[in-house]
């Protein structure tokens, strides 16, 4: 079993940033992936970005350029900077684990309004 959680949700003003953090606890594989989905009110879950213990990252085409993720193997987190944010940021966002089985945090709500 791994346990995730998540912090660093809330409401930011569009152009703002904000900083997600997951961190991950429980049987963790030396190789895996971690990553963020995000699902919007009335909208499929998407993959926003991923990273694998080697680093290897991914991007939704929708934030490249303005979300960078990152990850640190020897506390088993990662995090998501997310910059010039916009409307269409605002949505629940989820750490996910993978490692032949996947895993998910509860996810948090990230709001971007003026």
């Amino acid at each position: 079993q791994v346990q995730l959680v998540e912090s660093g949700g809330g409401l930011v003003q569009p152009g703002g940033s904000l900083r997600l953090s997951c961190a991950a606890s429980g049987s963790i594989f030396s190789i895996n992936t971690m990553g963020w989905y995000r699902q919007a009110p009335g909208k499929q879950r998407e993959l926003v970005a991923s990273i694998t213990s080697g680093g290897s990252r991914k991007y939704a085409d929708s934030v490249k350029g303005r979300f960078t993720i990152s990850r640190d193997n020897a506390k088993n987190t990662v995090t998501l900077q997310m910059n010039c944010l916009n409307a269409e940021d605002t949505a629940v966002y989820s750490c996910y684990y993978s490692a032949g089985m996947d895993y998910w945090g509860k996810g948090t709500l990230v709001t971007v309004s003026s």
